[in-house]
């Protein structure tokens, strides 16, 4: 758990990005669990909300 608590307060933009990303996927499979969607569109759509938490993160620590 110490390793985790360095990693964190060396790097909290990417501990943030990890975070949320991990977050809303599991957001998003939950919701399209019942979609019938290919593999390609699922690694899309999972791609593009691994894209939008890294925006999140740096618009939110714009200074």
């Amino acid at each position: 758990m110490g390793r985790v608590k360095d990693f964190v307060r060396a790097h909290p933009q990417l501990a943030a990005f990890g975070g949320l990303a991990v977050a809303m996927v599991a957001v998003l499979l939950v919701a399209a669990r019942d979609v019938a969607l290919e593999p390609g569109q699922r690694a899309t759509l999972i791609a593009s909300t691994v894209a939008l938490a890294g925006l999140c993160v740096w618009i939110i620590n714009w200074e």
